[in-house]
């Protein structure tokens, strides 16, 4: 699914109006249609919902929304706000169909309100069209609106925000949920504003769909849709030898747990054969916890030592390893005679951003799975989210490599200057050994024969699903790396 800057979305508009022959205010109303659909299907009709409208095309959204609740009971109340000098015409066309008279918005009028918890604030002043500052008036209205609003549902874009980027950008409405139009937006990805889109729903409004395809963007979503063709399933004669052999570069004492993570869900991708290389601290320990496992004992007692043995090509590097000085000469040693893409991870980044030459040695398609500190090392201190991406590109370009920077909407940034931004996952996955979760299935769908690009894709997807699957069951505060593997069969079930 691919991510359209605003002016992209208004030549779509413009050419579905004019090629679909259907009309802005019918379009207006699929849009208000959706909205309302969802609405009903989230609230009850106990719910009362106070909408406050621009006097353009967002606002018209939010009549018309307001109008199709009204019709189905739900008590509706409309604010209007003045962003500018001439209303929308399809603005004033479902302000005359509205069965009851908006009220003028203004701090006082909203401080006149007794708001209960049944009470949930619709926004639809200004849409992904802002291109100017707010004025003062509106910035009050905002800053009364997100202390005293219970729920806030916002559409298309919370009001405020940018449609790519908000580095400057203070007044923005805190929605508890974003309903958009047909794709998501730049800024929903984006830690400075991504945190005010609250839960986003991408709603069908009939925008034309071969148009979209010939748009060109540099930025896409990673959604179950777009990767369901590329997941391999069991063949009636396959056997282990056909389903790839990884070799995982793991572990050092007290940190073989990571050995024993990443080597496990490994095997949840598919995989066939796995080995583990790591210290003689840790054999005991990885035969007693993963006996489907084979072991390469390294020389080294408690840290990786001297050079490697095996000559399995696809290799996973990083988890539990260390930074001691036998572990660093062993993984420069990895990185200079290897030949196929490595999976570089944990300790490993850390040693590659010591001695930054090492970069010239990658691999063309290794892949690189840094969070945010690990990136900033490598790339040094971004001013900004869009300062961040042109980073994260540049390395990715320079250096024909894949990076997957994790986080909110983990985003995995390709040689092609193509950025793909993660559609599943929650906060809960920011626990001890959820990398090493990730480099197991990204090892395992490598060594799968998988393309580095749809390996990256398809294991973030299903390690952030597996984490949602659990959260779900357990919750967010309490989910653990050991569950994410657990729900990882859910989760890849979900893709055939």
């Amino acid at each position: 699914m691919k991510i359209l800057t605003s002016d992209q979305i208004k030549r779509v508009d413009q050419f579905t109006i004019k090629n679909k022959k259907i009309s802005s205010i019918q379009l207006m109303e699929n849009a208000a249609l959706a909205c309302s659909k969802w609405i009903k299907n989230k609230f009850s009709i106990q719910h009362k919902f106070i909408f406050l409208c621009g006097n353009g095309n967002n606002g018209g959204d939010g009549l018309a929304i307001a109008r199709n609740l009204s019709k189905d009971g739900y008590s509706s109340l409309c604010f209007e706000y003045i962003i500018k000098r001439k209303s929308s015409k399809d603005y004033l066309i479902n302000k005359k169909r509205l069965p009851f008279k908006t009220k003028v918005l203004s701090l006082n009028s909203l401080k006149k309100l007794s708001i209960g918890k049944k009470h949930i604030f619709v926004d639809s002043i200004i849409g992904s069209g802002l291109n100017r500052h707010l004025d003062d008036s509106l910035k009050e209205v905002i800053n009364w609106i997100n202390k005293n609003a219970e729920k806030i549902i916002s559409i298309d874009i919370p009001t405020g925000m940018y449609t790519e980027y908000n580095s400057l950008n203070k007044y923005i409405i805190k929605a508890s949920y974003t309903l958009t139009f047909q794709f998501p937006k730049l800024s929903f990805m984006l830690p400075e504003a991504g945190n005010s889109v609250g839960d986003f729903k991408i709603l069908d409004i009939g925008l034309d769909e071969n148009y979209i395809k010939k748009l060109s963007s540099n930025f896409f979503y990673n959604t179950k849709k777009s990767l369901k063709p590329f997941f391999k399933k069991y063949k009636k004669f396959d056997h282990k030898g056909k389903r790839g052999h990884l070799l995982l570069v793991a572990g050092s004492r007290g940190k073989i747990g990571a050995s024993v993570l990443a080597g496990k869900v490994s095997f949840f991708s598919g995989l066939g054969k796995l080995t583990i290389c790591t210290p003689k601290c840790g054999t005991e320990t990885i035969q007693t916890s993963l006996p489907e496992a084979m072991l390469e004992i390294n020389e080294g007692q408690n840290y990786l030592s001297g050079k490697l043995i095996s000559k399995i090509k696809v290799i996973a590097i990083g988890p539990g390893i260390g930074t001691s000085k036998s572990t660093i000469s062993y993984v420069q040693s990895i990185i200079k005679n290897s030949s196929s893409p490595l999976i570089i991870d944990a300790d490993a980044l850390n040693i590659i951003s010591k001695n930054k030459k090492l970069m010239n040695d990658l691999p063309e398609n290794s892949i690189l799975t840094p969070h945010p500190k690990e990136l900033e090392r490598l790339v040094g201190i971004w001013k900004n989210d869009q300062d961040k991406l042109l980073k994260l590109r540049k390395l990715s370009f320079k250096y024909k490599i894949i990076v997957i920077l994790k986080g909110a909407h983990t985003c995995i940034s390709l040689p092609s200057n193509e950025i793909w931004f993660n559609s599943s996952g929650n906060p809960g996955m920011a626990t001890a050994g959820s990398g090493d979760v990730l480099t197991g299935l990204l090892g395992g769908f490598l060594a799968q024969g998988y393309s580095p690009n749809i390996c990256a894709r398809i294991a973030v997807y299903l390690h952030g699903s597996a984490a949602d699957i659990g959260s779900k069951k357990l919750s967010q505060e309490t989910i653990i790396s050991g569950d994410i593997q657990k729900y990882l069969s859910e989760a890849i079930k979900k893709l055939y």
